[in-house]
């Protein structure tokens, strides 16, 4: 099973290696990692997607809990959440063969950005499942390069807003 986590943590220096340092620390791998600040400045959001049963999960969000930059940890898995990933692919595509990927990118809402003489340039922003399903479509053609953003993902929730947090804020290595 796949968790999909995310974690609000203090916007500052090597908050992401901590994190990342904890995880993979630990022998747990993590698939898919995406970092950003909210709309308060000095908090990002960390989106992680861990391969793993329970007791991987159970593990993970325990030492993260621990962590001083650490605000909120939250398992989005067995929640209603959104997940977004942009997906940038790079196809060999004989000039007789466009047509083809043009109307495949229509049906999939991708946009093709970038024509050359013997390439295109996709992209597509879409949920996982959405992603995984444009790749399998573009197995009959010619991949040269694919860049993947890993998924960003939120609470449908209303109480995962980094206002009104609490958490991890005003620890000291310390304590």
């Amino acid at each position: 099973m796949k968790h999909v986590i995310t974690v609000l943590v203090e916007n500052t220096e090597g908050v992401l290696a901590r994190i990342v340092g904890v995880i993979s620390g630990r022998g747990f791998n993590i698939e898919s990692l995406n970092v950003a600040p909210t709309n308060d400045p000095t908090v990002s959001r960390m989106t992680i997607q861990v391969p793993g049963d329970d007791r991987v999960l159970e593990q993970v969000t325990k030492q993260l809990n621990k962590l001083i930059d650490v605000i909120k940890v939250s398992d989005l898995t067995k929640d209603r959440f959104i997940d977004r990933e942009l997906i940038v692919v790079k196809l060999q595509v004989e000039p007789g063969r466009r047509a083809e990927v043009k109307e495949l990118a229509g049906l999939m809402k991708a946009e093709i950005v970038s024509v050359q003489a013997d390439t295109m340039i996709l992209q597509l922003a879409g949920d996982r499942e959405r992603v995984v399903e444009f790749i399998e479509l573009l197995k009959p053609y010619k991949v040269s390069d694919i860049s993947r953003t890993g998924i960003v993902a939120m609470s449908k929730a209303d109480s995962d807003s980094p206002a009104g947090r609490t958490g991890n804020r005003g620890k000291t290595a310390g304590k």
